[in-house]
């Protein structure tokens, strides 16, 4: 049986926070392996990740983590996918509960304006909260007048556009049994707009997405096929020159301020540089690593949604990802 614990808007139970917030003293760290590429000589885990550095848990209370974005602030917003929740865990190393009708929100990115937009897949729309938690506006609701698959990921550009992935994953909640589209692709929604527009149908089953820093490349993970890809974002969000960046599939991803690319599956965080070589592999042992962000006042902690669990990761470098925007 699930248990929710609810929480009014932000507030913490001090009760439930006892329960909830966990230390590094009473919590074992995880085992973590960095396996390094031989063919670079730039960039490697040394630069990345102290020596010594090993992921530690949070907590692992939840039923299934995913969809991590940091506020300006560092602290990190996390979706529980299966009890319909978002949880925010504090710079103060809290946990505590934004809201609990969160329509089954799966990736989630922070507007310009510090706004939570969401992949709602319950109903497969994408949604914008407040700062309460408690009220949300619905920004889409489908395309041609037909129901989306199930937005997935996403992320945002300096405009305000939105890019999401729309794969089609059967879900026990959902009545129908089939697809309204014609396939699953990667949509872009201009700012103000209400109706998006293909961007990529290339893929078989595009998951993960991320943009680089200066706004001009996005990274889209074809689960099913293993691979993520590079595009070029042209001026009216376009996707052009669709480039192999490595043999990976990635169900997140995060990117970092030096350009390398944070992918998640199955082992943990596996970490490629800007051209996609590999540079090593944060290993989790949990059955699956969902997602990935950067976090923490500086940007130096890498927090990972992982199955259960969530973790964090002390690094050398900051991200850059997640509040893209903010930073051009």
């Amino acid at each position: 049986m699930r248990t929710l614990v609810k929480l009014s808007l932000i507030a913490t139970i001090p009760l439930a926070i006892s329960i909830l917030q966990l230390t590094t003293r009473s919590v074992p760290a995880a085992k973590v392996s960095i396996i390094a590429s031989q063919s670079d000589s730039t960039y490697g885990p040394a630069n990345l990740i102290a020596p010594g550095t090993k992921p530690v848990m949070i907590s692992k209370q939840f039923e299934f983590t995913e969809g991590p974005a940091a506020d300006a602030k560092g602290n990190v917003y996390f979706t529980d996918q299966p009890n319909s929740t978002i949880w925010k865990y504090g710079t103060d190393g809290k946990l505590s509960l934004f809201t609990d009708k969160a329509g089954r929100s799966n990736g989630t990115f922070f507007d310009a304006k510090g706004h939570l937009v969401t992949c709602a897949d319950d109903q497969g729309e994408l949604w914008r909260f407040d700062a309460t938690g408690r009220q949300h506006e619905t920004l889409l609701t489908g395309v041609d007048g037909k129901r989306l698959n199930g937005p997935n990921d996403l992320w945002m550009d300096a405009r305000g556009g939105i890019y999401f992935t729309d794969p089609y994953y059967q879900r026990n909640y959902w009545t129908r049994t089939t697809s309204a589209l014609d396939g699953e692709k990667v949509y872009y929604l201009p700012a103000g707009r209400h109706e998006p527009i293909v961007a990529s149908s290339a893929l078989l089953k595009p998951n993960g997405i991320a943009g680089s820093r200066d706004g001009k490349y996005l990274f889209v993970a074809d689960i099913k096929a293993g691979k993520t890809y590079r595009f070029t974002i042209g001026t009216k969000g376009e996707l052009t020159d669709q480039q192999l960046f490595t043999k990976m599939g990635s169900d997140g991803m995060t990117l970092d301020d030096e350009g390398n690319v944070y992918l998640t599956g199955g082992k943990g965080v596996t970490i490629f540089d800007p051209q996609g070589n590999k540079l090593g592999l944060i290993r989790i042992e949990e059955p699956w690593t969902g997602n990935v962000c950067f976090g923490g006042p500086d940007r130096r902690t890498l927090f990972i949604t992982a199955s259960k669990a969530i973790y964090t990761v002390n690094m050398k470098v900051k991200g850059s990802t997640k509040n893209a925007q903010k930073l051009r």
